[in-house]
């Protein structure tokens, strides 16, 4: 009888955990992408050129970056309950303060401080419902999990358009408090630190170590996050960052194998498991941050949709995707092998993107064109996102599952970065080179251009304009639409391409042996 009362205490108490870990997992990513859509509002209350309001996403993504290597660390250091919960303070108390901001790089210094806060709970927040959950249940745990980090991407930006549209930008930051201030009682009531590890004494801590990450994925962040807009390795701070980011890297890893306390296990990437999973979640944050990050700019630079028409337009996707989860969940507790989810999930983001390739035109692609592709897509990274961080973690006990979601945390941020900094430069040349190929049509001796020009000139001529300016309006209405048609042309390359990456992915996923997970471990292999 006392067992069974145990038992039931001990499963509300996993489930508060979770819906404990799941807010803190969607607080974070629900930031990420909140702040894109209220960037105007915020330009004009600083005073500050779309330059420097860039660095509220740049500040926030390389806090997130720097940190989550090291939660595993600092989680043995300081106790799992007491650093998760002085993470979450942290990351509301700096929302606070980033609302409360009056100046440009104030507000700048306030999001880093939120991205140190916030990468902590992503990590933090799956090691402890992995932990939670017995080996066999794990399939289900990563289901849960994933809920915050699929849907965290779509809901920011309707959510961050609604609030911008109804009250004002420091709004965006104050939804983050009341949540935080919950999240962190639950935490310090329910969360339990684990018992293996021992804290280091300040003599022992890998400080060389932390400077060197710090130095290598902050430096890399800023270089993906700025590149296109400083033109790349033209630009000084740029070439010296990328170098700085390659040589820590290198003095990184051969520190981290050679100390004795290291502030990241790199020889835990040992298990094939593992580095199979980190790889494929590197492929999922380019596919997942990637293609979240081309349709809104599509939809509102090309069809000039609003924010919130955007992000609406990306529920249903969603939606779709929360549905999966648990059927994805069960899938794996019978025993279905992850590598042919996760090929089945890439084929279907092949479909999509294809789908994507077909649809698009310069004004005339209607929300409802858009529905069952997106629709493809929620079932694809359903399938991707499960399987993946279900293998991934799926042999690993104790430590080792903190110091694993770490590295899959990284990579599938940094996937994200290394998606939108590459998408963001191959769009704008490919669009230069569109532009270049359509610009000879254009030949003034062809009567359908002379008859277009004329018609446009007589149109702005009868609104009141001289004769000389209707002619140059029409010209630059020409101009402008070969523009257009040359962006169209570079969207339908971007998903050309992200679906053929994801095709190509398949036969390699499929030639992965996945361990078969331990049914029936010893119930300390929970904790």
């Amino acid at each position: 009888m006392l067992q069974q009362e145990s038992l039931i205490e001990y499963g509300s108490r996993r489930v508060i955990i979770t819906i404990t870990a799941i807010f803190c997992a969607l607080l974070e990513i629900v930031d990420t992408t909140i702040v894109n859509v209220a960037l105007n509002d915020m330009r004009g209350n600083m005073g500050a050129t779309m330059s420097e309001i860039g660095w509220v996403i740049t500040a926030y993504a390389i806090g997130n970056v720097i940190i989550v290597p090291m939660t595993s660390w600092l989680s043995q250091q300081f106790g799992r309950r007491n650093y998760f919960a002085a993470s979450i303070i942290i990351f509301t108390v700096s929302s606070f303060l980033c609302g409360n901001a009056t100046a440009m790089w104030e507000l700048v210094l306030f999001r880093f401080i939120q991205g140190l806060g916030g990468g902590a709970l992503l990590v933090t927040s799956q090691t402890i419902i992995t932990e939670s959950y017995p080996p066999e249940k794990r399939g289900i745990a990563q289901a849960i999990y994933g809920l915050g980090v699929i849907i965290g991407p779509t809901l920011g930006p309707p959510l961050g358009g609604f609030i911008t549209d109804n009250y004002s930008w420091p709004y965006i930051f104050y939804i983050n408090i009341p949540i935080g201030v919950i999240a962190t009682l639950l935490t310090l009531q329910f969360v339990r630190s684990p018992k293996y590890g021992e804290k280091k004494s300040m003599s022992e801590v890998d400080f060389l170590g932390i400077i060197l990450l710090a130095l290598c994925v902050g430096s890399l962040q800023y270089v993906l996050e700025r590149g296109q807009e400083d033109d790349w390795f033209n630009d000084p701070i740029i070439t010296a960052l990328a170098t700085t980011s390659a040589m820590a890297l290198f003095l990184f890893i051969w520190r981290e194998l050679t100390y004795k306390n290291p502030i990241v296990e790199l020889r835990v990437l040992k298990n094939g498991n593992l580095r199979v999973g980190t790889i494929l979640s590197f492929i999922l944050g380019f596919g997942l941050y990637g293609s979240t990050f081309i349709i809104p700019l599509y939809t509102q630079g090309l069809l000039g949709w609003t924010a919130t028409q955007s992000g609406l337009l990306m529920v249903p996707a969603a939606l779709t995707t929360a549905f999966m989860m648990p059927i994805i969940g069960k899938m794996l507790e019978k025993g279905i092998p992850q590598q042919y989810l996760v090929a089945a999930g890439m084929f279907l983001f092949f479909v999509y993107s294809f789908w994507g390739y077909k649809i698009i035109t310069p004004s005339d692609t209607g929300s409802e064109s858009f529905f069952w592709m997106l629709i493809v897509r929620g079932v694809g990274m359903g399938l991707l996102f499960i399987p993946i961080t279900t293998l991934a973690l799926s042999s690993l006990k104790g430590q080792q599952i903190g110091q694993g979601a770490a590295f899959t945390g990284m990579m599938r941020q940094l996937g994200g970065s290394f998606g939108v900094a590459l998408i963001t430069t191959f769009m704008t040349r490919r669009t230069q080179m569109h532009r270049n190929d359509l610009i000879p049509y254009l030949n003034t001796n062809n009567p359908d251009v002379i008859n277009r020009i004329n018609n446009m000139t007589a149109n702005f001529m009868s609104k009141g304009y001289d004769p000389k300016v209707a002619k140059g309006m029409a010209y630059q209405m020409m101009d402008f639409s070969v523009t257009k048609q040359a962006s169209v042309q570079s969207y339908m390359d971007v998903f050309l391409y992200l679906g053929l990456m994801f095709l190509i992915c398949i036969p390699f996923v499929l030639m992965v042996k996945a361990k078969k997970q331990q049914g029936k471990l010893d119930a300390s292999a929970m904790h």
